[in-house]
């Protein structure tokens, strides 16, 4: 019964063994999608074309894999080095360097690696990017992406709105957070629409990652916000003065208002307690 009972055990442990290794190259091409999406589409596509970053398709035909791999794990350090294809790429990326991604190896490296050649070989890759319209936009949609910064349309996904940690030109109010950059002028920085979308659809900086991981921005709603931006973008140049001083006086007003509250709530209490005091002090509250 034993010997029966060990071959049992030793039989289901060898079948788990089995479906482990048939199943581990699916788990790990889906875990290096999900890496990718999250970290690397805010600047590389895989067949939709330059952003940031170049397009992905076909690198391994334009460099050995081995230097992929080491461009991946630490880009600052080949470019550090000299090398020439490294100083091209910073190049045409107009001096934005690669940041080192968290979390990333040479095993992760070489999964990557493997996901773009795999990627590459289809008439469409998944990351092939957002395909945004060139032609104008609507004054709706402007108006559409005004209020979808400003929190007065509720994202679908839940996630926060822009005004939580941003701010652009002429909001009205407070004028939005000071917790991330001015706005006003992203349009601009980002070069156009496809690389503001895509930064749009996967942020990858360390604030707004985590959130926008698990409440992703819908693609219907870029759109607009990308509307408000290039309208925001072409309205001239940057004057949030009203908005600080806004700020500035309601802070001080409230702080004021407060005082007063106190006073009144507590005045009587510290009367009564500074009477009994001086009573006290002087003998007559024992008369």
């Amino acid at each position: 019964m034993r010997c029966s009972w060990q071959l049992r055990r030793w039989r289901t442990r060898v079948l788990k063994g089995i479906c482990l290794l048939v199943s581990a190259p699916a788990l790990l091409g889906q875990e290096s999608a999900d890496f990718f999406r999250q970290n690397c589409i805010s600047c590389h596509t895989i067949g939709g074309g330059r952003l940031t970053g170049p397009d992905l398709k076909g690198v391994s035909q334009r460099a050995e894999r081995d230097w992929l791999v080491r461009f991946l794990v630490n880009p600052q350090a080949v470019i550090d080095r000299g090398d020439a294809y490294a100083q091209k790429l910073l190049q045409e990326s107009r001096g934005v360097v690669m940041p080192q991604i968290s979390g990333m190896n040479p095993a992760r490296a070489e999964a990557l690696v493997d996901l773009i050649d795999a990627e590459s070989k289809q008439e469409k890759s998944q990351f092939i990017g957002v395909q945004i319209t060139d032609r104008p936009f609507t004054a709706a949609e402007v108006e559409t992406g005004r209020q979808i910064f400003r929190g007065e349309r509720s994202l679908k996904n839940n996630g926060p709105a822009c005004l939580s940690c941003h701010t652009a030109q002429n909001l009205g109010g407070l004028s939005g957070g000071q917790l991330g950059p001015d706005l006003t002028r992203a349009f601009e920085r980002m070069e156009g629409r496809k690389t503001l979308a895509a930064w749009l659809g996967a942020p990858a900086t360390p604030t707004m990652a985590p959130v926008f991981k698990k409440h992703p921005i819908d693609s219907e709603e870029i759109l607009p916000i990308i509307a408000f931006l290039e309208n925001q973008a072409a309205g001239g140049g940057e004057d949030l003065s009203a908005g600080k001083l806004t700020f500035l006086l309601v802070g001080l007003g409230g702080a004021g208002l407060m005082l007063v509250v106190f006073d009144l709530a507590w005045r009587s209490r510290f009367r009564s307690v500074r009477k009994q005091l001086v009573l006290s002090s002087t003998g007559r509250g024992e008369e």
